[in-house]
């Protein structure tokens, strides 16, 4: 494997956010919102898989309150009295998936700064990415918006991954060119939405992590 640092024309790199900068447990909240409820996890999956609202809150169809209210209203179908769940409680339990942030990822995104043009593209939530830029202060790190030139969110451009517009949008509002252009994701789908708009993609997985393909 050899690092993507080496392509030729090499101008411009985007990251993804969960599992390429933070790590993450997709499974986490879902147990966590199960022990709330005293449901199943079984339970708590098969209602989000039925009711899937997370494609609209990540594409900004629907706002926080909108969301929680969601889950309340879901988990008020098993029995579950949620209507007194404050939205500290749902927001803890939503970014479980969050998991310890490793400081050197960060520290070797800041030393290419100023090498080249770096941007952050995410499918994502606002809670998620409030609790990411708390994660960050607390660190005494930069935040998101200081960290690279510009950052994309699904929940803001309306667009999601894997689908080729959303990577279009990124190229004509930063004025990128593709083949100057490397993309870094943990999921293959992303990927390969990313590779059909002329992006240099590479595919991040573990136990590999940036540093290697940024070494």
């Amino acid at each position: 494997m050899s690092s993507i640092l080496t392509q030729p024309n090499l101008r411009n790199i985007i990251f993804d956010l969960g599992d390429v900068i933070i790590p993450i447990d997709l499974s986490a909240p879902i147990r966590n919102f199960a022990m709330l409820a005293n449901l199943s996890e079984e339970e708590v999956t098969t209602l989000w898989q039925e009711h899937n609202q997370i494609m609209a809150y990540e594409t900004g169809l629907i706002d926080d309150q909108a969301f929680r209210q969601h889950v309340r209203d879901l988990l008020k179908q098993r029995g579950v009295a949620s209507d007194d769940w404050a939205d500290e409680v749902i927001d803890t339990a939503w970014n479980t998936i969050l998991l310890d942030l490793p400081v050197e990822r960060v520290k070797r995104i800041q030393q290419l700064q100023g090498k080249y043009r770096l941007f952050l593209l995410s499918n994502t939530s606002p809670i998620h990415i409030q609790r990411v830029n708390q994660i960050l202060t607390d660190l005494d790190l930069p935040v998101l918006d200081d960290l690279f030139e510009r950052v994309f969110y699904s929940y803001e451009v309306r667009l999601a991954k894997p689908a080729p517009e959303i990577y279009t949008y990124v190229l004509q509002e930063a004025g990128l060119e593709a083949d100057e252009t490397a993309f870094l994701d943990d999921n293959y789908a992303n990927i390969q939405g990313a590779l059909s708009v002329g992006i240099h993609a590479t595919h991040v997985q573990k136990p590999l992590t940036i540093l290697d393909y940024l070494a």
